[in-house]
């Protein structure tokens, strides 16, 4: 069957794509006048161990594109379960997103935010098109986790892990 004779449901697709279970996580780092940027990702994935490098994707028409394909560095912050609100500032178009935060200087000037489940930093090496968004991968330069339960998304909805 040829993908001519397809049709395409966009709608459906984003669906589709939301029955696949995914962390939460917030990408970080500083733009260009020093100001801390971040926003919020569903999808982050290892490539290689050796390096170790990581790819996720960012909206062409994003605000924040720019910035993020000129940093040196980013952190990718995994959130816990219990950050569900800073999920949403971050998904937001709030101003300041930092300023009731808790976080610390990482590699580059990334922010590192504290209470999260795991946090990648991680130095920007490459970014290539990929359709309506750019494809960065980079190399984790460091990395940490500590034992909290993630942030989970599924379904269109924010969910927990239980044990089986």
């Amino acid at each position: 069957m040829s993908t001519e004779s397809l049709s395409f449901d966009a709608t459906t697709f984003r669906r589709t794509l939301g029955m696949f279970a995914t962390g939460i996580a917030v990408i970080t780092a500083r733009a260009r006048d020093g100001k801390p940027i971040g926003l919020t990702i569903s999808s982050f994935n290892s490539v290689s161990l050796e390096p170790p490098l990581i790819v996720w994707s960012l909206a062409n028409n994003s605000t924040l594109r720019e910035e993020l394909e000129n940093c040196s560095h980013y952190a990718i912050n995994v959130l816990a379960k219990n950050q569900q609100d800073i999920s949403n500032l971050f998904a937001s178009k709030a101003e300041d997103r930092f300023a009731k935060l808790t976080w610390e200087d990482g590699l580059g000037g990334a922010p590192v935010l504290e209470g999260c489940c795991a946090v990648f930093e991680v130095r920007n090496t490459q970014r290539y098109p990929g359709g309506d968004h750019v494809i960065f991968i980079g190399e984790v330069e460091r990395c940490d986790k500590a034992e909290h339960e993630p942030l989970v998304f599924f379904g269109g909805k924010y969910r927990q892990l239980s044990e089986l």
